[in-house]
């Protein structure tokens, strides 16, 4: 098959180096794709924004089969495009990827069939909004509406926090993003990220995983696009994976497919598991970032037929298998992300990785030869091992011999599930 991969982050280079390895490739292309990437497949410089380059790129190398990493594409509407021209994609429609493109739509079909979720309230100015916050009081969540590369997000422990978050949204600070803005009711418990596959009529559910979206040590600072993750998650047992596809997946499925946007793709359900049981705090239309890492180097199976499977809906028909052994990344960002962080740093080198090891690609270039950092998280230092523990120290050790002076990471990625390792929870 003659395969095209969307994107340039290091969820692609997990998903370049997984698809690399299925004997049904015959020619593997990505765009733009990074250096980690170019690894696996050819780069081609396309600009993945021009749906009639991508269209006209198929047709020029007669692609078997287009996979799209990134949401901002999928939202866009190039799924939609390249199916008109008859070629198979995985990845939803625009329509459908409204569950990730917006966060009020999302909540809307949660009410419209009963998916466990915080109560909310959409609005389109700030002074509705800030007499709402001061009604239900805090803790409170408030939330820009469209994309914002994971960080339209505050979790206020404080009213002034909550108003300030208001203020940005209608201000400015996530462009068209925070035009409109949800705010929700705050979810204790243990967040875990779920992915399960979808035809549109079928759901496979994949892996469990938990991401570190805090900036600092001990899940502490801002939120972040994630500093690392860990898969599976051991808060999502077999039970609770089971409530999820029943209260979660398969409601909103269906209630997609009502709605005349039947969903294919993968659904990434970010999940808050509370005393209730599981609660949808979002959904994405892709793999995660840095889950998708953590999640490629545990699949046993050749993930190119379960793909294929999603986009001609036949996924009742495949299965996936995993490697019990936990995987777990850290992520090495440039010093000040998520806030003002310095461009172009060199990566002097990147060490030599073992069985069970990866150091994926996400924000990374070649400036004359050199390979440096071209965004805020630029590498995911990437292990397995037999316990969360020993994947950690596997990842720690790899990641302490990458020359990049620029770089800092968590230390801790892991805490929750060595916690339960060890009995000192």
């Amino acid at each position: 098959m003659k395969v095209l991969l969307i994107g340039s982050g290091g969820r692609e280079h997990a998903l370049a180096w997984k698809l690399a390895q299925s004997p049904l490739m015959t020619e593997f292309y990505a765009a733009p794709g990074n250096p980690g990437i170019a690894e696996h497949a050819v780069l081609v410089p396309v600009d993945i924004e021009d749906h009639e380059a991508v269209a006209a790129f198929c047709k020029d190398k007669a692609i078997d089969f287009v996979v799209v990493g990134p949401e901002a594409p999928l939202v866009a509407g190039l799924a939609d495009r390249l199916r008109a021209d008859g070629l198979s994609v995985f990845g939803p429609s625009a329509a459908a990827a409204q569950l990730e493109g917006s966060k009020g739509f999302t909540k809307d079909i949660c009410a419209r069939y009963d998916i466990p979720t915080g109560t909310y309230q959409r609005f389109n100015n700030g002074p509705k909004a800030k007499a709402y916050i001061r009604a239900e009081g805090v803790p409170i969540v408030v939330k820009a509406d469209g994309l914002a590369a994971g960080k339209g997000v505050t979790v206020a422990m404080t009213l002034d926090e909550a108003l300030a978050a208001v203020d940005d949204c209608f201000e400015g600070a996530f462009g068209a993003a925070g035009a409109e803005v949800v705010v929700e009711a705050y979810l204790d418990g243990e967040e875990a990220s779920f992915f399960c596959l979808c035809d549109g009529k079928h759901a496979l559910p994949l892996a469990t995983a938990q991401d570190h979206k805090r900036v600092g040590e001990g899940d502490t600072g801002v939120n972040t696009g994630g500093m690392g993750a860990y898969s599976p998650a051991p808060v999502m047992t077999a039970e609770m994976v089971e409530r999820t596809m029943k209260e979660i997946i398969e409601p909103t499925m269906r209630g997609m497919a009502e709605s005349g946007h039947p969903f294919s793709g993968v659904f990434f359900a970010g999940l808050m598991i509370t005393r209730k049981g599981p609660e949808l705090i979002e959904y994405n239309v892709r793999f995660g970032d840095p889950e998708c890492q953590v999640m490629m180097m545990r699949l046993k199976s050749d993930l190119l037929p379960l793909l294929l499977a999603t986009a001609n809906g036949t996924l009742d028909q495949v299965k996936a298998e995993w490697n019990d052994d936990p995987a777990l990344t850290v992520v090495m960002a440039s010093k000040g992300y998520p806030g003002a962080y310095e461009k172009n740093t060199p990566i002097l080198s990147l060490p030599d990785a073992g069985e069970g090891e990866k150091v994926f690609h996400a924000g990374t270039g070649l400036r004359d030869g050199t390979l440096v950092s071209t965004g805020g998280r630029v590498l995911n230092v990437t292990a397995s091992g037999g316990t969360v523990a020993e994947a950690k120290d596997r990842a720690y050790t790899l990641l302490d011999r990458v020359r990049w002076e620029n770089g800092f990471c968590r230390r801790d990625i892991g805490w929750r599930a060595i916690e339960r390792e060890t009995g000192s929870a």
